[in-house]
């Protein structure tokens, strides 16, 4: 009996650590048109703001997706901006929650004309003509629910190509249950050495991938320096889940990762146009 016992538990742990990793199996959306190269927070430069409309317009122009970022003003409107403090990019203190989408529009991106833009100002500029990949901001354990739901609800009108992505399991996890149409990924990065500071539990399940039990994402897009993670080769490998890699900088890097199925996200140089057709 005890030997049939030590077979057992290993076994066990290994078929609890498959299904706590594992992504979306069934009815999975359709992301053919999403297979694509994302320009990260837009085709900026020195002269050209990320996450701004001349940095969204000129990828458009050049045919390539958007990766973009969005969070809530605290007059309730989804801008969109990576950072949750300001300063970095408008000089301007505090977090951009705390301040009304009229006094965001005052300030100004990296010295520039151009100022945080909303996703209306975004969508309208981008028309549907290339693919959106919306990452949703929000740390808190419950996710930013408000954040989920005016997103869910504007896109629910928008006719072009989209999904969403999270490196908060609960964000994905309100898609899960409330719109299971849209495609959802997992951001992913080993966040036990990208944040020694953080919750040491939680980070561990994180960079695993075991709270995608939680959210059953139907990709996931990783850190291309943690390319290589055990839980996240299986999620490519064995359970064919679709894959993007960020950021992409160079070249050689996009050649090999595109190589290996994974579309980039990238910034400072333009990948082959013709990469940008989907599957």
């Amino acid at each position: 009996m005890m030997w049939w016992l030590l077979l057992l538990i290993p076994l066990g742990i290994v078929v609890l650590f498959l299904f706590l990793i594992s992504p979306r199996w069934i009815g999975r959306p359709d992301m053919s048109r999403l297979r694509v190269d994302f320009a990260h927070r837009g085709l900026h430069d020195e002269e050209i703001p990320e996450n701004s409309l001349p940095a969204f317009a000129r990828a458009v122009e050049e045919g390539f997706g958007i990766e973009l970022d969005v969070q809530l003003s605290s007059d309730g409107v989804i801008m969109v901006f990576h950072d949750d403090t300001l300063a970095r990019m408008t000089g301007a203190k505090g977090k951009l929650n705390e301040y009304t989408r009229e006094e965001l529009q005052q300030l100004r991106l990296s010295e520039s004309e151009e100022t945080v833009p909303t996703l209306d100002q975004v969508l309208e500029t981008v028309g549907g003509r290339v693919p959106l990949l919306i990452e949703l901001k929000g740390e808190s354990a419950g996710g930013d629910g408000a954040l989920c739901e005016k997103l869910a609800e504007r896109l629910e009108t928008y006719g072009g190509a989209y999904c969403v992505e999270s490196f908060n399991p609960m964000i994905l996890s309100w898609f899960k249950r409330n719109c299971p149409h849209i495609a959802r990924g997992q951001l992913v990065t080993n966040t036990l050495k990208e944040r020694p500071k953080g919750n040491k539990i939680l980070n561990f399940l994180l960079a695993h991938l075991m709270l995608n039990v939680v959210s059953r994402p139907d990709f996931v897009a990783y850190n291309e320096k943690y390319d290589r993670e055990f839980a996240l080769r299986l999620n490519i490998g064995l359970f064919r889940a679709p894959s993007f890699v960020w950021t992409v900088r160079d070249m050689n890097t996009w050649g090999v990762f595109r190589e290996a199925g994974s579309p980039s996200i990238f910034e400072g140089f333009l990948p082959p146009k013709q990469s940008n057709q989907g599957e």
